[in-house]
C-alpha cells in the first residue's frame, strides 16, 4: 500500500519545458518551486542544500528544524518532508540526485551514509570554513550543471561523490560530540523518537517501546515529556497524523484504505482519531486540499 503514497518525483521541480533528469541544480537564480511543498510530502530524490541567507522552517517526520546561513540539510526519499515557511530573503544552493544517477557508473550506495538514514539528524549548522569548502563544491557542481559538456553528467557525479565524502565526516563529528554530552534523558527520548517513525503505523503502545528500551513505561512517559515537554503519545499521534496527511493526498486511496494501511481497526476509529487530533473528519480534510 505504501507505493500508492504520492511521491513528488525530481521532474517535478524543473522549470516547465525542461527535460526531465536525474539530477537538478537549484540556486538564488532560480525560479521557487510551484509544489505545495508547505504541505507533508515524499520524493523519490536525495536532497543536499546550503543556506546561505534568510530563514526557513523544515518538519522532516517527526522534527522541526530552524534553518538560517551555514544550515546544511541532507534529506532522502524515505522521510516525510514539509516546508512550513521561508523568509522573503531566503537563498540557498541545492543539488538533487537519484539513486540511480549516482550508481549509473558506481556502485556507491547513498544509503551507506549516515545522514541519509530516516532517523538521521537532517539539518546541522556549518562552522564558517565547513561552510565555505561546501558551498564551493555546491558552486562547482552549479556551474557544470549549467555548462554544456559531452562528459557534464559524469562530471557531476564526480562532483556528488566530492560532496558527499566531504559531508560524511563533519556530519560524523557532530554527532558524537552531540551524543557524548546528551544525559541520560535525553538519549532515552531521543531513543524513543527514533523507534517511533519506524513502528508508529502498527505499534502505540507505550508497553512495546519501553520495553525496548528496557525501562518501564511509567520511566518513558515521564522521560519524555521532560525531555520534550510533550507526552509519549504525543508523539506517536503526530507521527500517525503525518503519514495520515500523506496518504490523504492521494485520491486513488479511499479513505477505508488509508485506515488500513495505518492499522486502524476500521474507518470509523480512524475517523474518530483523526477528528479528536485534528479538528475535522479525514473527508473534511481531503475537501480542503
Amino acid at each position: 500500500m505504501s507505493l500508492n503514497i504520492p511521491i513528488y518525483q525530481l521532474s517535478a521541480l524543473a522549470e516547465p519545458g525542461e527535460k526531465p533528469a536525474a539530477v537538478l541544480f537549484l540556486g538564488p537564480d532560480s525560479a521557487p518551486s510551484q509544489l505545495p511543498i508547505h504541505r507533508p510530502y515524499r520524493s523519490n530524490y536525495y536532497k543536499i542544500g546550503l543556506v546561505l541567507r534568510g530563514r526557513a522552517r523544515l518538519q522532516v517526520d517527526l522534527e522541526t528544524y530552524e534553518l538560517g546561513p551555514g544550515s546544511l540539510m541532507v534529506l532522502s526519499p524515505y522521510v516525510i518532508k514539509q516546508w512550513p515557511s521561508f523568509s522573503a530573503d531566503f537563498e540557498g544552493l541545492s543539488i538533487f540526485f537519484t539513486q540511480e544517477f549516482i550508481s549509473a557508473s558506481s556502485s556507491l550506495n547513498l544509503n551507506s551514509f549516515a545522514f541519509f538514514e530516516r532517523d538521521a539528524r537532517h539539518v546541522f549548522p556549518l562552522t564558517p570554513a565547513h561552510a565555505e569548502g561546501i558551498g564551493a563544491v555546491l558552486r562547482s557542481i552549479g556551474q557544470k550543471y549549467a555548462a554544456p559538456h559531452a562528459y557534464r553528467e559524469e562530471i557531476l557525479r564526480s562532483l556528488i561523490h566530492i560532496l558527499l565524502h566531504e559531508i560524511a565526516p563533519i556530519y560524523s563529528a557532530g554527532h558524537v560530540s552531540g551524543s557524548a554530552v546528551q544525559t541520560r534523558s535525553q538519549l532515552i527520548a531521543a531513543e524513543f523518537k527514533k523507534l517511533a517513525s519506524r513502528h508508529y503505523a502498527t505499534e502505540r503502545s507505550l508497553a512495546f517501546y519501553a520495553d525496548r528500551l528496557c525501562i518501564t513505561p511509567k520511566h518513558l512517559a515521564e522521560t519524555v515529556k521532560e525531555v520534550t515537554g510533550k507526552r509519549a503519545v504525543e508523539w506517536l499521534a503526530e507521527a500517525v497524523l503525518l503519514e495520515a496527511n500523506v496518504l490523504l493526498q492521494n485520491p486513488a486511496l479511499s479513505i477505508a484504505q488509508v485506515a488500513d494501511t495505518l492499522h486502524f481497526a476500521d474507518q470509523s476509529t480512524f475517523g474518530r482519531f483523526f477528528r479528536n487530533n485534528t479538528g475535522v473528519s479525514p473527508a473534511a480534510f481531503r475537501q480542503r486540499l
